[in-house]
């Protein structure tokens, strides 16, 4: 009998190839071996959509001359306060106390702008409160551009020249979903894009074969914010692999027992190489069997690379204690902050930093003390980070983003009797972003006087992907996977006027 070629099954009225099925039974112990094998990883799926694999992937060349080589994406869960930070207000001190229709002002609520980026998860509207709530910390100017800091920032001050600020960044979901929007681009309610670092990973590749070219530290903050490093229909190889700083156990079972030995591992990761390439030869055009055995060679090499990456010991006392590494209240974001130099020092293209825990600055209640608190412990790592960046000639190589998932409203929020807080606010924040190609001491766009509105256009959060990826040398629209409709705010712009 005349056996039919792989991907014809729906010729054969939905039978599965002869040889398929024969390799599949006849080899017995290896399916069964195998099958069992991607099961436990969670690879084996009924899903068949269409994948990348479908179209032509890129070849890892950058499609024009890229400035930046590498990005550290650090981000702070649950929302700072762009007013309490780096976008005063003083308008909310002379109106403190009165409602927005009480100011004179035009009233925020009221502009069309309000209901256009917002879009809420359940039926009802988010409660907006009108009442304003002064500043909570004074500023300062600091640097030859002026550029006004709040006082709680005093080390990350000193780098203002080195930075440029976008105050109209703008996003739709009023919720905590929010910290997924600004890594994929996409609303809770709408189907999940790729995360930015998949999208950096999926279009260069690797610099260094040892290391993953994602990594992530301090997250995902949750279950339910891996969708914020996911690769989606990318695939699995690009999303992100989340490390911890523990050299000694980096990875969750990517450290070899200690009964083990390494030639004894080396010849299992083989049998489990031959196995996997015995079922490609039934299934070359699976990208998660594909993905799963460079999983396995990554992981193999990983092993000696990731732990002297994640080391300290090579670092001299002052760069430790430059990071705040010498001090309980800055240890932890300044370890991770280190260990991202130390990755992208290393060929790492894409490291998303966590230095705080899940939702730490969501500050509904008791402001002013959580934000006194939290700035502190990134404050001096930051600017450290940025300080030894040009210490160790990366400067030029690498960009650095600091962003949140929105701002805070400019009224205080009163909901059940609170009223030292300031609720989720997606109409207007501010990240910032430094290193390889940007124009330090630059502020590009603004809100109102209330900081309630990006001022048009405004930049939507996918501005900042595409930032990112020009930067890096990557057209956006040139990494559109067929099949996958992307829409224009997917793509977004990038922020030029930031350039050097």
């Amino acid at each position: 009998m005349k056996h039919l070629p792989s991907g014809s099954m729906a010729a054969a009225g939905g039978r599965r190839p002869r040889r398929a099925f024969l390799a599949d039974l006849g080899m017995g112990c290896t399916g069964m071996a195998l099958g069992s094998l991607l099961m436990q990883d969670g690879v084996v799926r009924a899903d068949s959509a269409a994948r990348a694999d479908t179209a032509e992937r890129p070849d890892g060349r950058p499609h024009h001359r890229p400035r930046a080589r590498s990005v550290i994406w650090v981000f702070l869960s649950g929302g700072y306060s762009h007013l309490e930070t780096f976008d005063p207000k003083p308008a909310l001190n002379q109106h403190a106390g009165k409602t927005f229709a009480a100011t004179g002002l035009p009233d925020p609520v009221k502009s069309p702008l309000h209901d256009a980026r917002s879009r809420s998860v359940v039926t009802m509207k988010r409660e907006t409160f009108p009442k304003i709530f002064p500043l909570q910390v004074g500023f300062r100017k600091y640097g030859q551009s002026g550029i006004e800091i709040s006082d709680w920032w005093p080390h990350f001050a000193r780098c203002v020249d080195d930075v440029a600020f976008v105050r109209n960044m703008w996003t739709t979901d009023n919720d905590h979903a929010a910290e997924n929007q600004i890594h994929t681009g996409r609303h809770k309610l709408d189907e999940t894009q790729p995360s930015v670092g998949a999208w950096v990973k999926y279009g260069l590749g690797t610099r260094n074969e040892n290391l993953p070219a994602f990594a992530v530290l301090g997250g995902p903050t949750r279950a339910d914010t891996r969708e914020s490093l996911h690769a989606y229909y990318l695939g699995p190889e690009h999303s992100g692999i989340p490390l911890t700083l523990d050299p000694k156990n980096p990875l969750p079972y990517g450290i070899r027992g200690a009964d083990v030995r390494e030639d004894e591992q080396r010849n299992q990761y083989e049998l489990i190489g031959r196995l996997n390439r015995l079922a490609g030869v039934e299934y070359p055009d699976d990208p998660v069997l594909q993905a799963r055995i460079r999983s396995y060679e990554l992981a193999f090499r990983m092993q000696m690379a990731v732990p002297e990456a994640l080391g300290m010991d090579a670092e001299p006392a002052w760069v430790r204690q430059q990071y705040g590494l010498d001090d309980d209240v800055t240890r932890l974001a300044g370890h991770r902050l280190l260990v991202a130099r130390r990755l992208v020092e290393r060929g790492v293209r894409f490291v998303q930093v966590y230095p705080t825990p899940y939702g730490a600055w969501d500050s509904h209640r008791t402001l002013k003390p959580l934000h006194t608190k939290l700035s502190a412990q990134v404050d001096r790592p930051i600017a450290a980070l940025l300080q030894d960046l040009k210490q160790r000639g990366l400067w030029d190589d690498v960009l650095v983003v600091f962003c949140t998932e929105f701002g805070r409203t400019p009224g205080v929020e009163e909901r059940a009797g609170a009223t030292d807080g300031r609720d989720h606010h997606p109409h207007g924040f501010t990240v910032w972003f430094a290193g390889a190609g940007i124009r330090g001491g630059t502020v590009e766009g603004a809100t109102d006087e209330l900081g309630f509105h990006a001022s048009e256009p405004g930049h939507y959060v996918t501005d900042m992907h595409a930032t990112v990826l020009d930067l890096m040398g990557l057209d956006a629209r040139r990494l559109v996977v067929p099949g996958r409709k992307r829409l224009e705010m997917d793509l977004g712009k990038p922020i030029r006027g930031i350039y050097a």
